[in-house]
């Protein structure tokens, strides 16, 4: 029996509150209106945003919400006007849409959108649809959506300039890290700090997008790339995936910037931050050398204080740059990527540690933040 039209009774985690757990609830999901998209979600990762954006320092959220920005499904039905994916179509929700029109996507500096009605921290972007109203209820309560995408949810809602028609071969389970780890880490180094072929690099945190900047280093023609993490047990995956050595800060009775600078007879010719850290941050510039230097942040800090950049450090030619989503044009370059994963020219598979079902969310999180998971994917 058809579902398209009817409002769909299913699985999801909601957060209702900051700090608290997960509870795996049944959810009502409404219809797609004017130009959304009705997605069943196949496959989606845990990414540390996500806990970010319910964590007691974050005081922005809105509560009941359900997260999630990192999945890859099938689109069950389309509401009116939607022309560009069908019932049937793999996708890829985006966090960050592509509209095509406005003056953002028509410039190929930058691969913001309008539509990100609030272009500010996206991990404030616990909100609703455009129409001001939300897909989903709960025990007669409203739910708030999240970055335009709230993936741990069975079936969700998107606009149709946040979603992604891909390759029917896709396995779901591997390509939903193209939604953002990935994508995020790998577009730093090519898009972002634009890496050089024979150059040097250093990438701070080997999480899955530390390691998939490693990738992007790689891809890039560096020769020689540096990666640097407290947890020692990660250096392994990281020389298996490009980097030629790892480095433990806590090794060191120096700060990890000199280290570096002393490694490379002065500094690197590229550093990129996956952690978000204010302090790395800083050593993350501060290792790169001087006259030419390129520092790409990626990070998401929830400090309430500035990273402190010495003048010094860019009148003597370093450059600071960050990325969102790793420069990509959404809707353009995902389904690129995701072509790319099946023509092996690099290794997602690698970046999922575990595989779950999906009631096991709360564990998940547990694996991310004991260190003990590059990526966990929940399925539901």
């Amino acid at each position: 029996m058809s579902t398209a039209g009817k409002v769909i009774k299913c699985k999801a985690a909601v957060a209702w509150e900051a700090g608290k757990p997960f509870s795996v609830e049944e959810v009502e999901v409404a219809p797609p209106r004017d130009h959304e998209v009705r997605i069943k979600i196949v496959a989606t990762g845990v990414c540390r945003t996500d806990a970010h954006a319910v964590s007691t320092h974050f005081k922005e959220g809105l509560f009941p919400v359900i997260l999630g920005h990192e999945g890859a499904g099938i689109v069950e039905s389309v509401g009116p006007g939607v022309t560009k994916v069908k019932p049937g179509d793999k996708v890829i929700p985006l966090y960050i849409p592509q509209c095509g029109e406005c003056k953002f996507c028509l410039n190929p500096k930058t691969n913001l959108c309008e539509k990100i009605s609030k272009i500010k921290t996206a991990i404030s972007d616990q909100d609703l649809m455009a129409d001001n109203t939300s897909r989903f209820t709960c025990k007669g309560k409203q739910i708030y959506h999240f970055m335009g995408t709230s993936t741990f949810s069975e079936y969700t809602v998107c606009a149709e300039t946040s979603v992604a028609k891909i390759d029917s071969a896709a396995p779901l389970d591997k390509v939903c890290l193209i939604g953002c780890g990935f994508s995020t880490g790998y577009g730093a180094a090519i898009n972002t700090a634009k890496v050089e072929p024979g150059s040097s690099c250093a990438v701070f945190g080997l999480g899955g997008v530390g390691l998939s900047a490693v990738m992007g280093c790689k891809a890039a023609g560096a020769t020689r790339i540096i990666g640097i993490d407290i947890n020692s047990d990660k250096f392994k995956k990281a020389m298996e995936l490009g980097a030629t050595e790892c480095i433990n800060p806590k090794d060191y009775d120096k700060p990890i910037q000199q280290v570096i600078s002393e490694m490379t007879g002065g500094g690197v010719d590229f550093s990129i931050e996956c952690i978000g850290i204010i302090d790395v941050m800083k050593a993350a510039l501060e290792c790169t050398t001087v006259g030419w230097g390129t520092c790409a942040i990626v990070g998401v800090s929830l400090d309430e204080h500035g990273l402190p950049v010495a003048p010094f450090h860019l009148i003597m030619g370093r450059t600071l740059k960050a990325t969102f989503f790793g420069g990509w044009k959404s809707v353009d370059c995902v389904p690129k990527l995701v072509k790319d994963y099946l023509s092996k020219k690099f290794d997602l598979d690698s970046l999922v540690t575990f595989t779950l079902p999906f009631d096991k969310i709360n564990e998940a999180f547990d694996l991310m933040h004991k260190g003990k998971s590059i990526r966990t994917v929940l399925v539901f």
